[in-house]
């Protein structure tokens, strides 16, 4: 990102985003970001590599994160001009010091098409799209990354692998899936892992990565999910696990949800998000960590009512620790994340807050 574009987040942070406003707000001015290591990520926010001297001081750092995203339908088209693929959502993507979403589809133009209801897949240039928009990271483990069966995961490796764009949850054999993608934020060190707790039952066994075959790192597999956090916990100031969870169109996590994001909190995670129920779930803290239950549809073609309700989840990190939230509430439109201002922002946020009730996380840090 260059002077024009940092100067571009600065403004979002604190004007579109009113982070600052809101307790979560960057550390202002000047982003040195790029300079930080020897190999810097694609979006140029974050580095991938050390710096060869002394370890930087840690600074607070933003993270953003969006829900269920994919370029089915009229979104194709967008795919076109990258850096409006994702719409004005991108403003807030950028501003952040890493911004994620969840990539529901296969990376690939062939394949053979799962025997489901509904199967998703992009080009390879989606990618670009999603760098161009600020998204430094996606998980790729949800019951949408393996649609197109074993030759579009061949297809989505080979491309994940030209493109050098960081994608966790997917890979040439298990530990490839588990592995976590490790950078480092303004001298904090993070491991971010996906996994997926939904699959088709139908296909459980042709998707799930093993020690010898290709696939999506399940998260069914509680023991070798929590192996997956204590290994990515090594060496790590913060540990974030993206998972794939929960009951479509339920706005209450479930009774596995809700294990399984205790047993990942006891074994190092310090922040748990996701999605799958294609509406906004609660969020809150749980023993130190924070735990979100669901970010709902973010770029997603057939998004209305309900499921039209998105937004960005801004965390702020200090210390290896979540110390503020903020809900930026957005509408879909045209498949397209809008953020909302105003009385229908405020209406959106006070609707959010109040799905924390059945989560039994706590609104604060303690």
């Amino acid at each position: 990102m260059g002077t024009r574009g940092k100067a571009v987040a600065a403004a979002a942070v604190a004007g579109t985003m009113a982070l600052a406003a809101a307790g979560c707000g960057g550390s202002g001015g000047s982003d040195d970001s790029d300079a930080k290591g020897a190999t810097s990520a694609p979006s140029g926010k974050a580095s991938s590599g050390g710096t060869g001297g002394a370890a930087p001081a840690k600074e607070p750092i933003i993270l953003a994160f969006g829900g269920d995203t994919h370029f089915e339908g009229q979104l194709r088209s967008r795919l076109g001009n990258a850096k409006s693929a994702l719409g004005p959502v991108a403003k807030q993507l950028r501003a952040a010091d890493l911004a994620m979403v969840n990539l529901e589809t296969a990376i690939t133009t062939g394949g053979t098409a799962a025997p489901k209801s509904f199967t998703f897949r992009a080009p390879p240039s989606a990618f670009k799209a999603l760098q161009g928009s600020g998204v430094d990271v996606v998980s790729m483990a949800n019951n949408h990354g393996m649609d197109y069966m074993e030759g579009g995961l061949r297809d989505s490796l080979a491309a994940i692998k030209r493109s050098g764009f960081p994608v966790v949850g997917i890979g040439k054999n298990a530990n490839d899936a588990f592995r976590p993608y490790r950078v480092t934020v303004k001298g904090n060190k993070l491991a971010i892992v996906g996994a997926t707790q939904v699959l088709d039952d139908n296909l459980i066994q042709a998707w799930t990565a093993t020690d010898t075959k290709g696939g999506l790192a399940s998260a069914k597999d509680v023991p070798r999910m929590v192996q997956a956090v204590k290994e990515a916990r090594k060496g790590s100031d913060v540990v974030i696990v993206h998972l794939h969870w929960g009951a479509e169109l339920q706005p209450c996590p479930l009774p596995r949800q809700k294990e399984l994001a205790q047993q990942l909190v006891a074994a190092g995670a310090d922040i748990v998000v996701g999605g799958h129920a294609h509406i906004p779930l609660g969020g809150g803290y749980m023993d130190g960590s924070y735990v979100h239950y669901g970010m709902g549809n973010f770029v997603f073609y057939s998004a209305s009512g309900k499921t039209a309700e998105s937004g960005v989840l801004l965390l702020k990190v200090e210390n290896g620790k979540v110390v503020k939230d903020k809900w930026a509430p957005a509408r879909i439109s045209g498949g397209i994340p809008i953020p909302l201002k105003g009385a229908g922002a405020a209406s959106a946020l006070k609707r959010w807050n109040g799905l924390r009730g059945c989560t039994g996380l706590q609104a604060r840090p303690s």
